[in-house]
């Protein structure tokens, strides 16, 4: 993990005080560029209430710290254009809050205004893709504790976003297109509102706009697949354990009453029960992400999976994972023609060759296999995980892939260059290295 360090003669920047009131639960830190804001990604207050256009998302820790933190420039930068949000800006924050929850566009990433359609909570906030909690609008809430002197949101562009009122409560006056203005007292600065924009329509400092958002800016990691929009619910409410460990989050459909719990089982699972409005119940299990080296996501929640696979001289991974039921047939067997009996991986599928992906195949499957999902994976050492290829969704006839395998199953990321696809493995010191490729057999709808 890159340290970034404070310098001595540094002392604390004016951006910080409002975050500070937020402390512990909101940390920050700075150098001569940047301050850093660090949290978990969820607020204080209570979440979810209100929202009568639910996309099945519900809000789960986020690992905002380190590399991943957000950061807003200590000496922003006036841009020769200023950029509009409308119509930009679609994915992810555009600001972030003093209690450090992300703030999104007014429009959500179809274009729609949240605030107008019934997405958003109580407090102006909904969950995304990622189950990752963030405002659409601005929230005026915070005035409550900051007050009307300090801002209550910095921009990315690292102006500051004040509320309805100038600190000395007189209304603002001559705001821009971006809903900000220059005074004597305290510079450029954006100004919170009612209606659209409802913060800073625009930005009128520096930023760089790459795939559709402010680049850079720290990554929600999802541990579930994304979620079909629920029509017709309407969310009660959300309960929070004191240790932010168990949640409930309970809504209606029609006026029947349904719930979706979960819980944080050790450092790396999540267990979630979803009960639906006919009080049937379906339990599934996710592995979340873990530090120094994330996890994907599991492809697709089972209640049985059977694994096999390590292309060296183990058989069996063998592991039982909370709200799995493992099998282990011992005929279910992955291999590779390309593989020798000594497990070495071939140059041609490295990174000093081709650094195409090895062909594989494999037999024995259980009856009942909906799909296979195949991981490759490295750990290089306690509490750390690579991994180089997720492919999933392939499908229940397929019992082999070509070397440089394309056209099959859904490729999903790898965390060395963060990009969809096979990272061939570029071994680092002394001594040989174990990648492990696991291929799980899906079989859904098992039990109850």
């Amino acid at each position: 993990m890159r340290v970034i360090s404070r310098p001595a003669n540094t002392s604390q920047p004016i951006q910080a005080l409002p975050f500070e009131l937020f402390a512990p639960r909101v940390q920050v830190r700075w150098d001569d560029r940047f301050m850093y804001i660090e949290d978990n990604g969820l607020p204080a207050h209570p979440m979810m209430a209100g929202i009568t256009a639910w996309q099945q998302q519900v809000p789960l820790p986020q690992a905002y710290f380190g590399d991943n933190a957000w950061r807003i420039p200590l000496t922003p930068t006036p841009a020769r254009q200023p950029q509009m949000v409308k119509g930009h800006f679609l994915r992810g924050a555009i600001a972030i809050a003093a209690n450090g929850i992300p703030i999104f566009n007014p429009q959500n990433n179809r274009g729609e205004i949240s605030a107008e359609i019934g997405e958003l909570d109580q407090w102006g906030g909904h969950c995304g893709r990622a189950d990752d909690y963030h405002y659409h609008i601005a929230p005026l809430h915070l005035q409550k504790v900051v007050g009307q002197k300090l801002p209550i949101a910095y921009a990315l562009d690292g102006y500051p976003i004040y509320g309805l009122t100038e600190p000395d409560g007189m209304l603002p006056v001559d705001l821009d297109a971006c809903n900000g203005h220059q005074t004597a007292t305290l510079g450029y600065h954006y100004h919170a509102a009612k209606k659209y924009p409802y913060l800073n329509g625009g930005f009128y400092g520096e930023v760089v706009e790459r795939d559709g958002q402010v680049d850079p800016q720290p990554r929600a990691r999802p541990i579930r697949a994304v979620q079909a929009p629920l029509r017709g619910a309407s969310i009660m409410g959300l309960t929070v354990s004191p240790d932010e460990q168990n949640y409930g989050l309970k809504y209606q459909v029609g006026g029947a009453s349904a719930a979706v719990n979960y819980a944080r089982i050790g450092s790396e699972f999540w267990k979630f029960e979803y009960v639906s409005p006919d009080g049937k119940k379906r339990q599934a299990t996710y592995r979340a992400a873990v530090s120094n080296g994330d996890l994907p996501p599991e492809p697709r929640p089972a209640p049985f999976i059977y694994h096999e696979g390590r292309l060296t001289e183990t058989e069996n991974l063998g592991v039982s994972e909370p709200g799995y039921v493992t099998k282990s047939s011992g005929k279910f067997k992955l291999r590779s023609s390309a593989v020798a009996s000594q497990g070495f991986l071939p140059i041609e599928y490295t990174g000093d060759g081709a650094g195409i992906s090895p062909p594989l195949e494999w037999s024995g499957a259980p009856a009942g296999t909906k799909s296979f999902a195949l991981i490759m994976h490295h750990i290089p050492g306690p509490g750390t995980t690579k991994w180089y290829w997720v492919l999933y969704n392939i499908p229940a006839e397929v019992q082999s892939l070509p070397k440089n395998v394309s056209g099959i199953g859904t490729v999903g990321n790898n965390s060395v260059n963060d990009q969809t696809g096979y990272a061939p493995p570029h071994s680092k010191g002394p001594g040989p290295k174990t990648y492990i490729l696991t291929i799980y057999a899906l079989v859904l709808n098992c039990i109850n």
